[in-house]
């Protein structure tokens, strides 16, 4: 839900006149196919892993209400009627729906096990849907739809980190290493490394107010929410805490949805 709307946010902002209602709802029905369907394919080349999480042994597959072929099935129905749909619109819609997913599927999936580098692989799908969103009405890659797609891209890396700091035990009987630290441990690099990504964050939304995309004061505000997020991180790496990786998760969670309203005031009322 949260890739989805990130998509149907960059489709409205990217939208030069008034919007296409019906190109935004084909782009969301689109886009919940795709993202199924990589989630479902993620569910069938982990359901062993599953069994042993708490927070997933209950998954159709894992638990067995749910054979692998049918979930083999839905998810090819999914991702041949989601491209489909991505397709109207331009084929730079349905490749990067494509590249979103296969990268999902197969590459970060598997690579959970092997390397803490999963993460910024993983982040390269997690922020293909905002660019889909911008080039499904663009027509093209812009300067526009790159800004966003990093905003996303950069914002992932604490996120991500935060979760999996929390969840370390649960992740570490399934073998996955998503944390910084050496060997994937938890320890205070999660939170440097998160507050490094997080401060990243700061300079980039310059890149609106340099191609003419948004006024100064915009620019700030996100470039001032990107320094608390920042600053959660640096939080984090000082305390090495549960409460404090709560507190960065917590506000990752609001700062996407923060700057997409900041950009949304900045288009209709400005």
């Amino acid at each position: 839900m949260t890739v989805v709307f990130t998509s149907m946010m960059a489709f409205i902002l990217a939208s030069p006149g008034k919007v296409d209602w019906i190109g935004l709802a084909v782009l969301t029905l689109g886009g919940m196919m795709v993202t199924g369907a990589a989630n479902a394919l993620n569910q069938v080349l982990e359901k062993e892993y599953d069994r042993m999480m708490k927070r997933t042994q209950n998954r159709p597959l894992a638990t067995g209400r749910m054979t692998t072929s049918t979930a083999v099935m839905i998810a090819g129905f999914m991702t041949l009627g989601g491209i489909c749909l991505l397709a109207f619109f331009n084929v730079w819609a349905s490749f990067l729906g494509m590249l979103s997913l296969v990268s999902y599927a197969f590459v970060y999936t598997p690579m959970k096990r092997v390397s803490s580098l999963a993460i910024p692989v993983g982040a390269l799908p997690g922020a293909l849907p905002i660019l889909i969103g911008a080039v499904a009405v663009q027509g093209e890659i812009t300067a526009f739809a790159l800004a966003l797609f990093t905003i996303q891209f950069f914002w992932q890396f604490p996120h991500f980190w935060a979760i999996g700091f929390l969840g370390f035990e649960d992740y570490k009987k399934a073998g996955f290493r998503f944390l910084p630290g050496v060997n994937g441990q938890r320890d205070e690099k999660t939170g440097l490394h998160s507050f490094i990504y997080a401060l990243l964050l700061v300079f980039v939304p310059f890149l609106f107010w340099w191609n003419g995309d948004a006024s100064l004061l915009s620019v700030l505000a996100i470039a001032i929410t990107s320094l608390v997020y920042a600053v959660y991180g640096w939080n984090l790496y000082k305390e090495n805490t549960d409460a404090a990786a709560k507190k960065l998760m917590f506000f990752s969670f609001a700062y996407m949805p923060i700057v997409l309203f900041v950009l949304t005031i900045e288009k209709f009322l400005f």
